[in-house]
């Protein structure tokens, strides 16, 4: 057994232990609002609430049902503070599986201290960061790659991002290692019991049908492996970088893409110094675009170091829109190849598509001819007058289809957390070293190890095997009253 490592059985009692005291946060957004949300969770939490209630119809909340509303005031002796609405939650039946009280209360900053201060000297304590989310965790109302996924939802800026992080939140993804889990927990006692009879040299386990299990749980741990590279671009957005030479149109690009003045625009050459970002959602997903600094050769310093910046933001972006000039391709079309090709020698894994703008001004042999020269560079491009907004559109459509939303659309599991996807790269890895095993007939001592390290990093995704650590790494993450 790892030094940090406990049982969940353990690490439940000993958390029983520790936290028996009641919790308060401010569950919305701090600041003036409409209304604010005040939760406290814990064993006493109905009797704190109960002790600052009055209800407009005398009521005693620890004698209410749970899932009820209570209209009335919070009194802080004599003193009248707001009129609220109480809901009730009782435990077992509530986010964090204990007694639970929300006050609803009108969202003056003033008011929600007022009313925090007294629960305080009431006997709750402030709540730490995910200490509400972490208690559903650990009274087993959720396990933890869905309270992770709270986490993801909360965060969740656009279509896609939500539609994966509530999908895990409902337990897809649980479920489907759950399952992996539980089959070859099955396999692996038989394989431990064996270690039992060792003398009699007996097998308990078919092998025929555990090497098909494995090849089964191969084959689900490389699709979910496979599907953190589109997940991974969905939860954090896709860096584009706009790169071209001076005066091409980049910043009039990126104006025309985000339909707003996000760029200084200008007929001066070297006009962007430095690189600019901003966000676009199309078709639900993300796209982070980074207009930089034009690339040619220059003596100025500040331009200089704009042009560094460009090639790291080219480093960091994994789609590359390299944008040129329709009207001066006729005269530079051999330096703009060479430019292109070095970019791809240098970056041979990135995607680049070529934009060539200011199409409005040419006629359509011209155009005919450019798309003809342009072929030969055997790269995705687009034609496009971005001061006129022609082709935009079209753009946005292509950038769209480098995302392989395929999995999405089919409502697929899709891995987006990177502990997730180092679980599962060393749970393949374990898996393949005991179809191994199998193959040159290993002892089953030695198969027997290599199943549990398996079956470790299944535990470690859904939290049926944890540390402190781990948890501390997983909900300092999370916002304060979730």
């Amino acid at each position: 057994m790892r030094v940090q490592e406990t049982t969940l059985g353990l690490f439940l009692y000993l958390c029983t232990m520790i936290n028996q005291d009641s919790i308060v946060a401010l569950a919305t957004p701090s600041g003036a609002g409409a209304i604010a949300i005040i939760r406290i969770s814990g064993a006493d939490a109905i009797a704190i609430g109960n002790s600052v209630f009055k209800s407009i119809k005398n009521k005693d909340l620890t004698r209410q049902k749970t899932h009820t509303l209570h209209l009335g005031h919070i009194i802080d002796g004599s003193k009248t503070l707001d009129e609220v609405l109480i809901s009730v939650f009782k435990g077992p039946n509530s986010y964090t599986g204990e007694n639970t009280v929300e006050i609803s209360c009108h969202g003056s900053t003033y008011i929600q201290q007022q009313i925090i201060q007294l629960l305080l000297r009431k006997g709750c304590r402030m709540a730490d960061a995910g200490e509400f989310t972490l208690r559903a965790f650990l009274n087993g109302k959720l396990d933890l790659s869905q309270a992770e996924a709270v986490a993801d939802l909360i965060s969740s800026d656009n279509e896609a991002s939500h539609q994966i992080a509530m999908q895990q939140m409902r337990g897809g993804f649980s479920n489907e290692i759950a399952k992996l889990r539980e089959e070859l927990l099955n396999f692996a006692s038989l394989i431990e019991l064996e270690l039992d009879f060792a003398e009699e040299d007996v097998e308990f386990a078919d092998r025929t049908q555990f090497h098909e299990l494995l090849n089964r749980i191969e084959f689900v741990l490389k699709r979910l492996i496979d599907s953190f590279a589109v997940g991974n671009v969905i939860k954090n957005g896709i860096p584009v970088a706009i790169v071209g030479e001076p005066n091409v149109g980049k910043s009039t690009l990126l104006n025309a893409l985000l339909n707003e003045e996000r760029a200084i625009v200008s007929d001066i050459a070297g006009t962007t110094r430095d690189t600019i970002e901003d966000e676009l959602v199309i078709g639900g997903i993300g796209f982070r675009f980074i207009d930089t600094a034009g690339i040619r050769e220059t003596k100025d310093v500040v331009e200089s170091i704009g042009i560094k910046k460009t090639f790291e933001k080219i480093e960091q972006a994994q789609l590359v829109i390299y944008l040129m000039d329709s009207l001066k391709f006729q005269v530079s079309s051999a330096s703009f190849i060479v430019e292109i090709e070095k970019i791809k020698n240098k970056y041979p894994l990135k995607e680049i598509l070529i934009v060539c703008n200011k199409i409005d001004q040419l006629s359509t042999d011209e155009l005919r001819q450019v798309h003809q020269e342009l072929e030969t560079l055997n790269l995705k491009q687009i034609f496009l007058s971005a001061k006129e907004n022609i082709g935009v559109e079209e753009l946005k459509n292509q950038l769209l289809s480098f995302v392989n939303t395929g999995a999405l659309r089919n409502n697929e599991t899709i891995v987006t957390n990177t502990r997730h996807y180092d679980s599962l790269l060393k749970a393949l890895d374990e898996i393949q070293k005991v179809k191994f095993g199998l193959e040159t007939n290993l002892s089953s001592d030695l198969i027997a190890l290599d199943i549990r390290e398996a079956l470790y990093q299944f535990g470690l995704i859904t939290g049926q095997v944890s540390n402190d650590e781990l948890l501390g790494n997983i909900f300092a993450n999370f916002c304060i009253g979730k």
